[in-house]
């Protein structure tokens, strides 16, 4: 039986905000999280994307700081991603609502100004990415004597961000003496090294499986020869507007996802679809991730810069229009769909290039993605020339990773040109007495 929120020694004003918000009965991750915090322990929780995770320190650190006191921040939770900072700030003012805490959102893509000015007015709470965090402290505009929590979220997405130095710097900046949190979706070897030097004896909580999705997301996979054929298979799956009535597309890049964005948007109409990527300015992106959350489009694409950004409940569909290369955030990108114990599909469209990346993935979350037998609607182009050239080469540079003396076919064909010039330019170069043919003297 699940545990209420009545149950954990939370205040009012937090039961209250709470119950504003919907919950009345605490998630693995949070039942098993919220007491340890509470009682000071340094914590290391392993659980998949979705769980809500963070409630489960939110809350308690909350309870802990319990009303505004002085201008300098108490609490430094750090996230990869704008997106997931920004997220995470909402999180922490839904639940403090009913409290004067100050909490105070900094993230790269526009300028510092209005940030410095909010933490300058007085501030308990700092949402922040690592590198705008350091810029806005080395100006000098930031206190950090006073911190007394520290929050690494979502670690693995950092250390696959190369962010690990900037937390070693925000390590030594920070007092000794403090609380510190780490919360990953998965266990990498860069995890491990930041946890041993940001944690001291910490209770460690595993909900699920590592890097496991979440039991209500069914996943399927259509394997497919090439591009075109994934944007019929697209166009088919979206005609059907009952069954995918809400869904994330992710894209391996911008340009695709861009490509992806204007195809959509010629066959169901510019309200229907947005797009967020790196090159998208900071006020579109938001304005894009809420107008998916509100209802008012049916269709997000995004690239994996935002796979851990969005928090909406009731995505009917993930779909992965290109394997993710690193694989973790496989799990991250289906975990948008089957949020909050609801139902959800992830549906993976694979080419014969990125079959490779699918057996990794499949070893990781240690579960076989059934294959779905392609639509007989769903129109087969054949493959172009140039398409085929850059399969069978990230197919060669595939086998070249597993076994390095592996030459590859097109290796192959170029020493065997090379031999044949090579023949030809010695003919080419002999003497001309050896070309020239005598005559046998009688």
């Amino acid at each position: 039986m699940a545990k209420k929120f009545e149950e954990f020694n939370l205040n009012r004003q937090i039961l209250n905000a709470v119950e504003d918000a919907g919950f009345t009965e605490a998630t693995p991750i949070q039942e098993k999280a919220i007491g340890p915090v509470l009682s000071g322990q340094d914590l290391f929780g392993i659980a998949e994307t979705g769980t809500g995770k963070t409630a489960a320190y939110v809350l308690p650190i909350l309870m802990q700081l319990k009303y505004a006191q002085g201008d300098s921040a108490r609490a430094l939770i750090l996230a990869p991603t704008r997106e997931l900072a920004m997220q995470i700030t909402e999180h922490v003012k839904l639940f403090s609502k009913y409290t004067d805490l100050r909490t105070v959102v900094v993230y790269g893509g526009l300028g510092p100004k209005t940030q410095i000015e909010q933490i300058k007015a007085g501030v308990d709470i700092i949402v922040a990415t690592p590198g705008r965090f350091l810029d806005i402290y080395l100006a000098g505009h930031i206190n950090t004597q006073y911190l007394k929590f520290l929050v690494l979220d979502e670690a693995d997405k950092m250390m696959d961000m190369g962010f690990i130095g900037s937390i070693h710097r925000i390590l030594e900046i920070v007092p000794r003496r403090r609380q510190n949190l780490l919360f990953s979706a998965t266990m990498s070897d860069l995890v491990q090294k930041i946890a041993g030097d940001f944690l001291k004896h910490p209770t460690i909580i595993e909900v699920g499986e590592q890097a496991t999705p979440a039991q209500t997301v069914t996943q399927g996979m259509y394997e497919v020869p090439n591009f075109k054929t994934k944007i019929n298979l697209l166009q088919h799956l979206m005609k059907d507007v009952e069954a995918f009535k809400r869904l994330i597309i992710f894209c391996k890049t911008k340009t695709v996802a861009d490509n992806i964005f204007s195809f959509i948007e010629r066959r169901f109409g510019a309200d229907a679809v947005r797009v967020i990527h790196a090159n998208k300015g900071q006020n579109t992106r938001i304005n894009s991730i809420n107008s998916f959350k509100e209802g008012n489009i049916r269709v997000l694409v995004a690239t994996d810069v935002a796979a851990r950004g969005i928090d909406v409940t009731d995505v009917s569909h993930v779909i992965n229009f290109d394997v993710p290369i690193i694989i973790e955030d496989y799990v991250h990108r289906i975990g948008r769909t089957g949020r909050a114990y609801a139902t959800g599909d992830a549906l993976t469209f694979c080419t014969p290039g990125e079959k490779y990346y699918i057996e990794k993935i499949q070893k990781l979350i240690r579960q076989e993605i059934p294959v779905v037998p392609l639509p007989a609607e769903v129109f087969v182009d054949e493959t172009p020339y140039e398409e085929k050239q850059a399969i069978a080469r990230a197919i060669d540079d595939q086998k070249r990773k597993e076994d390095p003396d592996f030459k590859g076919a097109f290796h192959e064909k170029k020493h065997a040109a090379a031999i044949a010039a090579a023949a030809r330019n010695k003919t080419n170069k002999q003497p001309a007495w050896k070309k020239k043919k005598f005559k046998k003297s009688k």
